[in-house]
């Protein structure tokens, strides 16, 4: 199992049909039994969803939606400082709600028109060949949770405001969104475990890690840093290396603190050419060629 396994807290679903969500003793919401009911109702939705019906209303509290309009409104502001001008402009086409959580059918009502995307509710972990390979039918699968009010700019997993206002706003992106569907074609085409582990390592240090050289100075793309309050300041005093396929294929990297090896790109134009052939054109032979490179 890779290590994105361990971004979700696990699922179960009980003889009774019950669904419970496992939380860690180190989660913010662990001693609060209302978050958890809260999370095991939510992720029953996800559980029970069938695929093209419309995605399950999460009936959100008015304390969940002050959580998200808290963290939108802190994030907007430093995104203005450090996201690049393609994630800015997507921002604005897309125009997510601030001051409560969208519905992901809405998020997917609104991105459809721009890019194609569409939205599948996830209760945890999605396997990486299926998290990927839908990418490439332009869906993508999300959590519908948010995180525990008591720590509103901080969370140990992937929740809506790290799906949503990191990753929405990228896929009302053509060109991310372009990039986002090649992702999932590469991860189709590979067979081995092994090459798909390496096109998850070149995304994760893409799309959800990124950074780039943008109006003569280095600003974010990726989601991970984009959805992030505190990784976001952070960025800029990190290892930046150059963008190399080789050495993002194969590098390792913590997903419990900040990322401390980043990959730059010198233009959006720079990384359509490099990763995006890379995922329009790799298969295993390939992979495996530049895994015995960087070694």
């Amino acid at each position: 199992m890779f290590e994105e396994a361990q971004y979700f807290a696990p699922v179960e679903t009980r003889d009774d049909g019950t669904v419970e969500v496992q939380l860690a003793t180190t989660h913010p919401g662990f001693a609060d039994p209302v978050y958890r009911a809260r999370r095991n109702a939510i992720a029953g939705l996800a559980v029970g969803y069938v695929p093209g019906t419309p995605i399950p209303t999460a009936e959100y509290t008015e304390q969940e939606h002050k959580v998200w309009a808290l963290v939108s409104r802190e994030l907007a502001v430093k995104h203005r400082v450090y996201a690049t001008a393609e994630y800015l402009d997507a921002t604005e086409r897309l125009e997510l709600p601030r001051d409560r959580i969208p519905q992901l059918q809405e998020v997917g009502e609104l991105l459809q028109p721009l890019t194609g995307f569409r939205y599948i509710p996830a209760a945890g972990l999605v396997p990486l060949r299926e998290f990927y390979g839908v990418l490439a039918d332009g869906f993508f699968h999300s959590t519908q949770y948010i995180r525990h009010h008591s720590t509103p700019l901080y969370t140990p997993e992937p929740d809506v405001i790290h799906e949503v206002i990191g990753h929405a706003n990228a896929l009302a992106s053509d060109r991310y969104a372009r990039l986002y569907r090649l992702a999932g074609s590469a991860a189709r085409r590979v067979e081995s475990d092994r090459a798909l582990e390496f096109v998850s390592k070149v995304f994760w240090f893409t799309l959800e890690f990124g950074v780039m050289t943008d109006r003569d100075e280095l600003r974010a793309y990726g989601a991970g840093i984009l959805s992030s309050y505190g990784e976001i300041e952070e960025f800029r005093r990190m290892d930046i290396r150059p963008l190399d396929i080789a050495a993002m294929g194969t590098t390792q990297y913590d997903i419990t603190k900040y990322q401390d090896v980043l990959f730059r790109a010198e233009s959006l134009e720079h990384l359509e050419d490099m990763v995006g052939d890379f995922w329009a054109t790799c298969d295993d032979d390939s992979i495996a060629r530049l895994t015995a490179d960087a070694r």
